[in-house]
């Protein structure tokens, strides 16, 4: 069934790759968008402006779009900045708050949103589900800032009164205009041999190509019976003594210098070394059981360097 379907954030990385892929399966696409001027190429039906932070701007996009489902995909991350982290987190709360007052008062029956599979709290096996409790208490205040927004972001879409809400934990993405891209911040420091690797480098990501990202919000939109929070990854979660190497192969680069493990902190951050050495995987059994979805790359060591 065919439905009018608002993507806020479309913008970003994954809104590029769903919008037409909503369009192709016949669906009624509105783009809200903050800046009419990033939009372009984009060739959605209708196209509404609003600041996600700005609730009475909202509330009048959303009701002149008169969706059924609205898809959250706003973020505002360039970088794992101070102000991006900042933002991103106030968009997760407040934004989140902004858009389901106005899906509601415009008789959506349905809201999807973006949340990350990643922020779960490092204990346990290395490939956890989504009953796993997410790191509320990193000691990193940008981390603990962003992972508690997303708590927050969950607790408000699946107890949204009005609305059939869906949270879709995304893996760590690759692909056009991510960090991994080869033109990317992660691409390129990798290329040039800068990314060295923790000794021990035992952090686990799962990782999700932006196309698959999309086609699991495409399968959100249309299975009108489910609702929850649902991990969106690939089938095949790799420590970072795995997949680093390998990445740096695939890109023609030198192999990464191993560096103790403080070292690393200090050289790379926290959050960077956290990945490398602590962080777990995610497992996608709930969305191949009741969204149907698995990926169409399985894999990213067979696209991770190749867009």
């Amino acid at each position: 069934m065919t439905a009018r379907v608002l993507v806020a954030g479309a913008t970003g990385v994954i809104g590029r790759a769903l919008v037409p892929l909503l369009r192709a399966h016949g669906h009624h696409v509105t783009a809200l968008v903050r800046e009419p001027s990033r939009a372009a190429g984009l060739d959605p039906d209708d196209l509404v402006v609003a600041d996600a932070l700005d609730a009475p701007a909202v509330r009048a996009a959303v009701a002149s779009a008169r969706p059924e489902v609205v898809v959250h995909q706003l973020s505002a991350l360039r970088g794992s900045t101070a102000q991006g982290l900042e933002h991103t987190a106030r968009l997760r709360t407040e934004g989140t708050a902004h858009l389901i007052a106005a899906a509601e008062a415009a008789g959506a029956r349905r809201i999807v949103a973006q949340s990350i599979a990643f922020a779960t709290a490092p204990h346990g096996g290395p490939v956890l589900t989504e009953d796993a409790p997410l790191h509320l208490d990193a000691p990193d205040p940008g981390w603990a800032l962003t992972t508690r927004a997303i708590a927050e972001l969950e607790r408000r879409v699946l107890g949204a009164a009005d609305l059939s809400g869906v949270v879709l934990r995304y893996g760590t993405l690759y692909g056009p205009g991510t960090l991994y891209h080869r033109g990317g911040a992660i691409g390129a420091a990798v290329a040039r041999g800068r990314l060295p690797l923790p000794e021990p480098a035992a952090g686990v990501t799962s990782f999700l190509h932006v196309e698959d990202a999309a086609r699991a919000a495409l399968h959100a939109v249309e299975a009108d019976e489910v609702r929850g929070v649902f991990n969106v990854a690939d089938d095949d979660p790799a420590e970072a003594a795995v997949w680093l190497p390998e990445y740096a192969r695939l890109l023609g680069a030198p192999p990464p210098r191993v560096v103790p493990a403080q070292l690393a902190e200090r050289m790379l951050g926290w959050l960077t070394s956290h990945q490398l050495t602590a962080m777990r995987g995610a497992a996608n059994d709930r969305i191949r059981r009741e969204l149907d979805w698995k990926p169409a790359t399985p894999s990213w060591r067979t696209r991770l360097a190749a867009d």
